[in-house]
């Protein structure tokens, strides 16, 4: 019995390890993307269905919880937290829709760790990985996902008028 009390303190422990490095690894490699690479939808962020916030707004009611969820784009040094981009002109804006895409590629990546916990957890371990980088992550990803739907038509209507002031 305190053989398998050890064992599953440090299956535990591996996992909060083993979160963390691949977070912190998936954040700072993400930290390296050039801005380019953040310039427009790729197939990883891009959706093959029609997504309106309306539908993040009465299906999930994201602006009931949005605000709870942390911000850690300033968590390496150079990093941008989102809501300090505040100010209303389209390069802020637009560097804010990118770093929605550099959001959503983390959290993206992040996922799929709980598949290296079957190295060394039973599958109800493995179940209950899953289940935490599901809860973990899709609020962070329907948050960046909402995030440009609200930002994009922003900018264009600005491209726009822009473009008609010249």
């Amino acid at each position: 019995m305190e053989g398998q009390t050890v064992s599953n303190i440090l299956a535990a422990l591996a996992c909060a390890l083993g979160w963390s490095v691949w977070s912190v690894l998936v954040g700072w490699l993400a930290h390296l993307l050039p801005q380019a690479a953040l310039s427009s939808d790729t197939w990883l962020t891009r959706r093959p269905w029609p997504e309106t916030k309306q539908l993040y707004q009465q299906r999930l009611g994201i602006q009931h919880w949005k605000s709870l969820l942390p911000d850690a784009g300033n968590a390496l040094p150079g990093g941008v937290l989102k809501n300090s981009l505040v100010s209303r002109d389209p390069a802020t804006l637009h560097r804010l829709v990118e770093e929605s895409r550099r959001a959503e590629l983390v959290h993206l990546a992040i996922w799929p760790f709980w598949i290296a916990t079957a190295l060394w957890l039973p599958p109800a371990g493995v179940l209950i990985n899953l289940i935490f980088a599901t809860l973990f992550n899709l609020p962070c990803l329907w948050l960046q996902r909402y995030n440009r739907l609200r930002l994009q038509p922003l900018l264009l209507t600005m491209h726009g008028r822009h473009s008609s002031e010249w």
